[in-house]
């Protein structure tokens, strides 16, 4: 087995018992940044480090380095660092409540942000960037400094749950190495932890704060790749491993903290807003939705943008996937002669539309970060010059931008293609794992599905994209 914890200099940086400090200290001081230069610094968005650093670099590098090297930015989260400082000060002694220890409120709050992205053109407006940056800490440090263990990652970040889907694509993820090594390990340090007094001579540890037991976990679903686990574990059987990208997601044995795939509707269904959330998140930066709008705005007699924009969604993220996959559900069934209930088996292959959605998120985010990416450049010597009135990086060369937009549509169009077709090959081994006797004819609904999204995801790639957040757009 592979493991890049022995790599000869890979593995000792990332053995590093300082190591998510430091890169948490590093994101803590480019929020700073944001926050400031967004309150304080000029309105035009593509001469604004929260715009240009948010929407267009963050969102770009998140989603490359989501599928190169897992979940890094929810390891390296500055957020936790600051929770950190305030448990010094206030330690919660609440436990999460039962019924709300599923993915449906960070769902909620995901849609939400879309929406409110959608409806207050937040690329566009620095200050509001930099008070949702500022919000997000709020929250994460209302809900830690309230809850134990990582409550707010593991149910209320967004951001976390869109990193946690995309994640599955990774060819890496965090496992033991010798599962026999586990079973003879009676103080399961991997996820309870070591005292100061067990630690000894080494400083204490925490375990994982999110109940990945190691033996019995599986995928990146959930794990935040903060290698905890890795420092906790006396043993040193904590190992990143390569695996297949999106193997996991075939996966229905039952998983610690999760449980079995296909028993759990919130994460069916939040697979499949982040797959059709690509597609509105897409569509919505063209021309075809303004003429959409204005026809939805003409039928429902109003010339306010919030409940047309409400319309749009609740048909994209609601109507169109719940009628797409009934439909299928309903032809598996029947194809397959299967004895499981529509709604099971809408569940057990809302998974296969996760390659399809990150395919289509890599697209969009990749073609707004290529075509932009110069533009930090000339955005961070201003900023030098609003911060100490004069030139210390150079003066701003506004020509500073990236690749052209028809350079990198071939680069989209791979990335939806790829997307899609393991979509296709993740819908045939769900098939050939619940319906073993007929898995062409219960895959076959959902091939058609997952081809009808992708002639419509190039459909819309081929639109002219607003270039939202740098020097070639607002």
């Amino acid at each position: 087995m592979q493991d890049v914890l022995r790599w000869p200099l890979v593995g000792r940086v990332l053995r590093w018992r300082r190591l998510r400090t430091f890169t948490q200290i590093l994101l803590l001081i480019v929020a700073i940044l944001v926050v400031a230069h967004g309150l304080l610094g000029p309105d035009l968005a593509p001469k604004n480090l929260a715009t240009v650093l948010t929407w267009v670099h963050y969102r770009g590098l998140l989603i490359g380095a989501l599928l190169a090297a897992g979940n890094a930015f929810c390891g390296a989260c500055p957020m936790i660092l600051v929770r950190d400082l305030g448990r010094r000060v206030h330690r919660p002694t609440r436990h999460w409540p039962r019924w709300l220890r599923r993915k449906w409120a960070a769902l909620a709050l995901f849609i939400a942000v879309l929406f409110a992205y959608e409806l207050f053109d937040l690329w566009s407006w620095p200050a509001a960037t930099a008070w949702l940056v500022i919000g997000y800490f709020g929250v994460a440090l209302l809900v830690d400094l309230t809850f134990t263990g990582a409550s707010f990652c593991k149910f209320v970040c967004p951001v976390g749950q869109f990193n946690f889907i995309a994640s599955t694509l990774s060819p890496l993820e965090i496992g033991v190495r010798e599962l026999a090594v586990c079973r003879g390990c009676t103080t399961a340090d991997c996820i309870k932890g070591r005292s100061a007094e067990s630690a000894a001579p080494h400083p204490a540890q925490r375990g994982c704060e999110l109940s990945l037991f190691q033996p019995l976990k599986a995928g990146n679903l959930d794990c935040t790749f903060c290698l905890d686990c890795v420092q906790a574990c006396p043993h040193d059987n904590v190992a990143i491993r390569f695996r297949v990208p999106g193997d996991e997601l075939a996966d229905d044995r039952r998983r610690s903290s999760i449980g079995r795939l296909s028993q759990r509707a919130d994460l069916a269904a939040l697979a499949t807003v982040f797959a059709f959330g690509a597609l509105l998140n897409a569509f919505a930066m063209t021309g075809p939705v303004y003429t959409t709008e204005r026809w939805l705005a003409g039928a429902m007699g109003t010339s306010r943008e919030a409940p047309v924009l409400a319309l749009v969604f609740a048909i994209a993220l609601g109507v169109l996937p719940l009628t797409l996959m009934a439909g299928a559900a309903g032809l598996t069934r029947q194809l397959a002669a299967s004895p499981l209930r529509v709604r099971d088996i809408a569940i057990r292959y809302a998974y296969a539309f996760v390659p399809f959605g990150v395919g289509v998120w890599l697209a969009h985010y990749g073609f707004h970060f290529l075509t932009g990416a110069g533009t930090v450049v000339p955005v961070t010597q201003s900023a030098a010059i609003d911060a100490a009135g004069s030139a210390l990086l150079g003066a701003p060369d506004w020509r500073w931008l990236g690749l052209r937009p028809g350079t990198v549509f071939p680069l989209q169009l791979g990335a939806t293609l790829l997307g899609a077709l393991g979509s296709l090959v993740l819908a045939h081994r769900i098939s050939e794992r619940d319906h073993p006797g007929a898995p062409a004819r219960a895959a076959a609904s959902w091939s058609l599905v997952i081809v009808a999204l992708t002639v419509l995801a190039l459909w819309i790639l081929t639109q002219p994209m607003e270039m939202r957040g740098t020097g070639l757009g607002g």
